[in-house]
């Protein structure tokens, strides 16, 4: 169904991909994971033609008749009304009715969807949802999906995993969700673009993610110690031809005066030695493997009074415009409590948020970082990673600042970058970033592992687990709501409830 035989991508002379090969037939699902900025994106828009030519070489031979491809934004779509974006006529709809109706149960969207003016409106669930909905209509013979569970609530994320199980046709997509790779995926992309290292490398598995992390971790681990053994041989080595030639080069400069004989056999020795020191230097010693995985850091300690009150919420009526979303919301945070919000999508809990940060930000006793869904949101496209952290620009706040981005992985030219240009998962990192620099004691996050390489997820639960400040989330990550939040609450039309 489809071949990929020896691609190479470079953009503006950076090699993304190199020598890329595998093929996908009917039953695979391909899961293609990895680091911010690896290429994965951009290898599925090759994959589909949406790619310059001129910065692919190789092979790419596609037999589907019709690819679904669910992008991770409908930017380009947005004013366009839901009718429109879905079907090319009339009769196309009336072709499609049936499958309209059933698609739309599944995926748990209003029975009136088809008649919203503006995608704009939308919550970004139902967005993906709506690229969903077109895609099955189509009744594609090859899937790809960019972050298909990006927003999606927890009833649709369970259906899009059986839906994925259930096919025979092959699938490829990229994702963040464990939970996802775990259940759905029989073959493994990784790609890998190593710090300080100018090509990029690839591995490909035929085998489930848990296999290949297991099998990677391993790996890793037994390298990691034959790496570490030969270097200490070889310093001992080393340390002992040090000492020999010191004390060779010792006797010839005292006695070469008064015993040219011996001095000429010690010029012979020494020779011997600078021989054996160039054997050694030229010796094949095993490197610790680089990984690529996200370096991150700590949060500073953060002390809040177990009694300080965060938030007591008491809202009649939550709307948007004039659309009414829920009704008497009641919420009292204490200290350094960890929740999470959960609920439908459209239901209003980035609204909600929103309207949580509005208050948190007129409090002087409470320093708030917030993660919203579109990171955009928070910086000028044309601002560099150094100008969104607000760096003074002091050599001692720069030298801190870079060695923080070198931690987790920044290229010096990275630092440098616009923001438009930095992948989603990048800007991530750099708003975790911004916390830890601010200092700051309370963090409202609206679905916070939703751009992250799944290898980089578990550090990131880790870091916000042991965080000392209270976390008031947004996420159908399951992992992340498992991990990291002591309490969960439901919104509904009818207000919040307590889960637990």
């Amino acid at each position: 169904m489809l071949e990929v035989k020896n691609v190479t991508i470079k953009i503006q002379e950076k090699v993304i991909i190199k020598n890329l090969s595998f093929n996908l037939h009917s039953g695979d699902c391909l899961a293609i994971i990895g680091e911010e900025g690896t290429g994965k994106t951009t290898l599925l828009k090759a994959l589909i033609g949406q790619l310059e030519l001129q910065w692919i070489d190789g092979q790419i031979v596609c037999r589907a008749k019709r690819i679904g491809y669910l992008k991770q934004n409908l930017e380009e779509d947005l004013a366009n009304s839901v009718f429109d974006y879905l079907y090319e006529s009339q009769d196309d709809y009336y072709r499609k009715i049936n499958l309209y109706y059933k698609l739309i149960k599944d995926l748990h969207l209003r029975e009136d969807i088809q008649e919203v003016s503006s995608i704009s409106v939308l919550s970004g669930g139902e967005k993906v949802k709506l690229q969903l909905l077109k895609i099955l209509l189509q009744e594609p013979d090859l899937l790809i999906f960019d972050e298909p569970t990006n927003d999606l609530d927890l009833s649709t994320l369970l259906w899009l995993e059986q839906f994925i199980k259930k096919q025979k046709i092959p699938i490829i997509y990229v994702s963040h969700d464990e939970r996802l790779l775990t259940a759905t995926a029989n073959q493994i992309l990784h790609l890998e673009m190593i710090h300080n290292k100018s090509e990029p490398r690839w591995t490909y598995k035929k085998m489930g993610y848990n296999e290949y992390i297991n099998t990677r971790d391993r790996y890793l681990k037994h390298a990691t110690m034959v790496a570490k053994k030969e270097q200490h041989l070889y310093q001992k080595k080393k340390e002992k031809l040090d000492r020999i030639t010191q004390k060779v080069e010792h006797a010839q400069n005292v006695i070469s005066r008064r015993y040219p004989g011996e001095a000429a056999k010690l010029k012979k020795k020494i020779h011997s030695l600078k021989a054996q020191e160039k054997r050694m230097q030229n010796q094949s010693i095993s490197e610790k493997p680089m990984v690529e995985d996200a370096i991150f850091f700590q949060f500073n300690p953060v002390l809040l009074p177990q009694r300080k009150e965060i938030l007591k919420l008491d809202l009649p009526v939550l709307k948007i415009d004039n659309k009414v979303l829920s009704r008497n919301l009641h919420l009292h945070i204490l200290g350094n409590k960890h929740i999470v919000i959960v609920g439908k999508n459209g239901v209003g809990k980035t609204t909600l948020l929103k309207f949580i940060l509005h208050q948190l930000q007129l409090r002087s006793d409470l320093k708030v970082g917030y993660m919203p869904q579109n990171y955009d949101e928070l910086w000028n496209p044309m601002d560099t990673p150094l100008d969104f952290l607000n760096v003074d620009f002091n050599n001692e706040e720069i030298g801190k600042v870079r060695s923080y981005l070198g931690n987790m992985n920044f290229s010096k030219e990275e630092m440098t970058t616009n923001m438009k240009y930095l992948s989603g998962g990048t800007k991530a990192k750099l708003i975790f970033l911004k916390f830890v620099l601010d200092g700051c004691n309370v963090l409202l996050l609206d679905e916070p592992t939703r751009n992250v390489s799944p290898l980089s997820i578990p550090v990131i639960c880790q870091m916000l687990q042991s965080y000392g400040g209270a976390i008031i989330s947004i996420s159908h990550d399951r992992n992340f709501i498992e991990q990291v939040c002591q309490e969960k609450y439901e919104l509904s039309k009818e207000g919040l409830k307590r889960i637990y």
